[in-house]
C-alpha cells in the first residue's frame, strides 16, 4: 500500500486516478484548490476510509506528516477561460507550484510524476 498525492486530484484526470489507485488498495490524499477542478468528481470519494481531500493552493507549500511514497503531479489551471483570465496565477501555479511539490518529493524521498496540459509549456 502506497501513500500517494495527487495534485489537481479534483479535476477529470485527476478524480479518475485517485478512483483508480483506491481501488488498487492505495491511500490517496486529494490536493486541489477547486479552482478549475470540481468538488463533483471527488464527492464519491470522501467517504473511502483511504482518501483524504485538502482543499489547498500548491502555490503554498503543502506540509503533511505522514510517508509520501508517490506524487502525481496534475494541478494546472486548463481551460483557456480559466487561464486567460489570470494568466500570471497559471504560471505561479506552474512554477513554484512545481517547485513546491519537488522539494516536497525530496524530503519524503518520494517518487514524483509531472504531467499537465499545452498549458504550462
Amino acid at each position: 500500500m502506497k501513500n500517494i498525492i495527487i495534485t489537481g486530484g479534483a479535476g477529470f484526470i485527476g478524480s479518475n486516478l485517485c478512483r483508480y489507485l483506491l481501488d488498487k488498495g492505495d491511500n490517496i490524499f486529494c490536493v486541489d484548490n477547486l479552482s478549475s477542478g470540481s468538488f463533483e468528481n471527488i464527492k464519491h470519494l470522501t467517504t473511502h476510509k483511504n482518501f483524504a481531500f485538502y482543499e489547498h493552493d500548491i502555490e503554498d507549500f503543502f506540509r503533511i506528516e505522514d510517508r509520501i511514497d508517490e506524487i502525481y503531479h496534475l494541478a494546472c489551471p486548463a481551460s483557456p477561460p480559466i487561464y486567460q483570465k489570470d494568466p500570471i496565477y497559471t504560471l505561479k501555479t506552474n512554477f513554484i507550484g512545481t517547485m513546491n511539490l519537488l522539494e516536497l518529493a525530496r524530503t519524503k524521498s518520494a517518487k514524483i510524476l509531472l504531467a499537465s496540459t499545452s498549458e504550462i509549456y
